[in-house]
């Protein structure tokens, strides 16, 4: 009887495991978040290195100088910094937010250059950039007492942009060529050539101008030209070009080959279609850096292209002056209008290359691997075009039967 009910009776539920409480949500911790303790120890730490440095140079000390002033200030101020926040946080936090006081300082020390070095310009060459004759005209009618209504730059202008353009041309295939040999080639002649690009590399911008002056000028006996000048301007830019590009290659990750070489692609068309799109971005930048490197260069220039007044719009014949050659040449000068048509000149270089960075950020901005527009259309035609073709599977076609 006693199996029978224990058989009837309904099976009993298992003990309700306890509940444990929800765990707090996780607290996201932000390595630069913004304190109060660490603001009231920054502006303390400067104003206390500030009091003390001028106590030294003003009553104690015998010093006297504005630099010494602010680097004994600066010295006093990483102490301070270190004695306050060593107060409150651990060594480790000490260390670090020390070397983040010493980096931002040192960023904003290279921004106040840069931007003091552009304002000087700007101050000294803003009133020949008043007169749109600047930009017009050619110093073939100027003197060296004529006012600045008189002459410009046009002749320098077109001299650069023929003399970079031609550089490029030569420099880029050939610094691409030298960096896919040393990354994806190599073998026994990959270090040998990297040390030949690594020691070009370091030469002074002279030595190519002296080469170009003796291979070209006095060995086949051709006159200064802006040809010339372009090739000494593609030696200097060859080395740059491939090291920074070599750099690049290396970073595209080898599972992109190796996905290729599994898929039964040769090297070439893997190197083609994988790695140098993925690494165009890089090699964008490291085209500009080499354009960027022998834009504003006056030792090769003057030793090759030879200086002229005149409008010279043929790299292959005569003398063509450049805009760096323009502004060695009339810097000198001791007229105030000579000056600020040099220092208006710098300003145009300086925007050139600036709009170079932005052609480049524009071409090259995208992330590594990122597919164009035009690639992203190729595989959705693609993509349909197989949707169109697919063949009905076997077991559709008899159900539908």
């Amino acid at each position: 009887m006693t199996d029978v009910l224990s058989a009837a009776a309904p099976p009993t539920a298992p003990p309700a495991a306890p509940q444990t409480p929800d765990p707090a949500p996780e607290r996201r911790v932000r390595l630069r978040a913004f304190t109060l303790d660490g603001a009231f120890a920054l502006l303390g730490s400067a104003g206390g290195a500030l009091a003390l440095a001028w106590l030294l140079y003003e009553r104690i000390l015998p010093l006297s100088g504005a630099l010494g002033f602010w680097l004994l200030w600066y010295l006093l101020f990483l102490s301070f910094y270190a004695a306050a926040t060593a107060l409150v946080w651990g060594r480790r936090a000490v260390a670090d937010r020390v070397v983040a006081a010493v980096m931002v300082s040192a960023g904003l020390l290279i921004v106040f250059v840069i931007l003091d070095q552009i304002g000087y310009t700007v101050f000294r060459g803003s009133p020949a950039l008043r007169h749109s004759n600047f930009f017009t005209q050619t110093m073939a009618l100027t003197g060296p007492l004529d006012p600045l209504t008189s002459g410009g730059v046009l002749h320098a202008m077109v001299g650069s942009v023929e003399q970079m353009g031609i550089a490029t041309a030569l420099a880029v295939p050939l610094g691409l060529l030298a960096a896919l040999f040393m990354a994806e080639i190599g073998g026994r002649m990959a270090r040998p050539v990297r040390s030949l690009i690594e020691a070009m590399t370091s030469l002074p911008e002279i030595i190519a101008g002296l080469f170009i002056y003796a291979l070209v000028l006095l060995t086949f006996g051709q006159r200064p030209s802006g040809f010339a000048a372009a090739l000494a301007l593609t030696v200097m830019m060859i080395p740059f070009v491939a090291r920074s590009s070599e750099v690049m290659l290396r970073l595209v990750p080898n599972n992109l080959r190796e996905a290729s070489y599994a898929l039964g692609a040769s090297q070439w068309r893997t190197t083609w279609t994988v790695v140098l799109p993925t690494a165009r971005s890089g090699l964008t930048t490291a085209v500009v850096l080499g354009m960027a490197r022998a834009i504003g260069e006056t030792a090769p220039v003057l030793l090759t292209a030879g200086s002229s007044p005149f409008m010279n719009a043929n790299p292959f014949h005569g003398n063509q002056i450049s805009l760096p050659l323009f502004i060695y040449e009339y810097v000198r000068h001791p007229q105030t209008a000579d000056v600020q048509r040099a220092f208006g000149a710098a300003l145009v270089l300086i925007a050139v290359v600036l709009l170079l960075f932005t052609v480049a950020r524009v071409l090259g901005g995208k992330s590594p691997g990122e597919l164009t527009r035009r690639q992203r259309r190729r595989i959705a035609r693609d993509l349909r075009a197989a949707a169109t073709h697919t063949p009905v599977p076997e077991g559709t076609a008899h159900a539908s039967a």
